[in-house]
């Protein structure tokens, strides 16, 4: 038996894909599949972001969002923005409140300090760079990707050995921001702290949670409410692309840390 063969305790369709440093280890199931990747969006988000701040077009202290804001907070889920809408429901950078609304303003705010479409920017810069040929960016930055897991790996790869960030740039993008934040994880409750970097998350010590109990903190990732996921573990030097064709439910919250804790005893180390 092999780790992906505990896809089949989904209960129903899904396939994956793990990568080492060195590229593809093992495939289960249609990893061609366009999904939906739905919150997994923020990452592509969050990494055009900083390549626009690497290149001096905006900063990460730039004012955005509410009064007190920057583009930081908003790219970490620390603006204090409702999840779906401007309305604030504390000052910035008191607590993590995990806001769609907070990303696309972050998006916006990179749009106007750019001069162009978002999608556009990050087709060019990210996409087209890593080979991404199936991606679709169609509406929302923080919600609107679609896409293969190839092509999901693809960027899983990327985050694994960065050749678009330099290393300071990628520290910021998956480093925590404000780590001493306490927050609501979707679908896992409070966290203390809740940790996210620049529009990814950071795994740290949340408990529960859908990653592995043998993840690193340092583990950074997202997975969308459509059930596409993925995580890389720096530590391990793995990563781990997951699709399904079902909403995050609880068979997700079941498996998944059961499928990380599987691919890490048989390909880490």
């Amino acid at each position: 038996m092999t780790a992906l063969d505990l896809l089949a305790d989904f209960g129903f369709e899904a396939a994956a894909i793990v990568l080492g440093p060195e590229g593809e280890r093992a495939r289960r199931g249609d990893v061609e599949r366009v999904r939906p990747w739905r919150s997994v969006t923020k990452t592509l988000t969050g990494c055009g972001a900083v390549l626009a701040v690497q290149e001096g077009r905006a900063a990460l202290e730039d004012p955005a969002g509410p009064p007190g804001a920057t583009l930081r907070h908003l790219l970490s889920h620390a603006s204090g923005c409702f999840y779906d809408s401007e309305r604030t429901l504390q000052a910035p950078g008191l607590r993590r409140h995990y806001s769609n609304y907070g990303i696309d303003e972050a998006a916006r705010h990179l749009e106007r300090a750019l001069g162009r479409d978002y999608g556009d920017w990050i087709q060019e810069r990210i996409a087209q760079r890593l080979g991404m040929e199936g991606l679709v960016w169609d509406g929302s930055p923080s919600v609107g990707a679609h896409g293969p897991l190839t092509d999901l790996a693809l960027f899983a790869a990327e985050l694994l050995r960065p050749t678009l960030l330099e290393e300071r740039w990628h520290a910021e993008l998956t480093g925590v921001q404000f780590p001493e934040l306490v927050g609501i994880m979707p679908g896992f409750g409070k966290q203390t702290p809740n940790p996210f970097g620049l529009g990814i998350e950071v795994r740290g010590t949340k408990s529960p949670h859908w990653t592995g109990t043998g993840n690193s903190p340092a583990t950074v990732g997202h997975f969308g409410m459509r059930g596409t996921a993925f995580w890389v573990d720096p530590a391990a030097d793995l990563a781990l692309v997951v699709g399904t064709s079902h909403d995050f439910c609880d068979a997700h919250r079941e498996v998944m840390p059961r499928l990380a804790d599987a691919v890490l005893e048989e390909h880490g180390g």
